[in-house]
């Protein structure tokens, strides 16, 4: 995650070029219950959590 501070304006100059996939997962990456998540997917060993992990958070991913 960034070490940017959330609270300073120059940090962000570039949010005006931002499309909302982008908005979308600047929030989604602060979420702690999807950092837990991600973690937790990282570190399964089942074959079927790919899937629940995407169904939960409405991702889908390029093949």
């Amino acid at each position: 995650m960034s070490g940017a501070d959330w609270r300073s304006e120059s940090a962000y100059h570039n949010v005006r070029k931002a499309e909302p996939a982008d908005i979308a997962w600047e929030w989604l990456r602060r979420d702690r219950e999807y950092q837990k998540d991600f973690g937790a997917l990282v570190e399964s060993k089942r074959s079927d959590a790919t899937d629940h992990f995407r169904r939960k958070w409405g991702l889908t991913f390029r093949s």
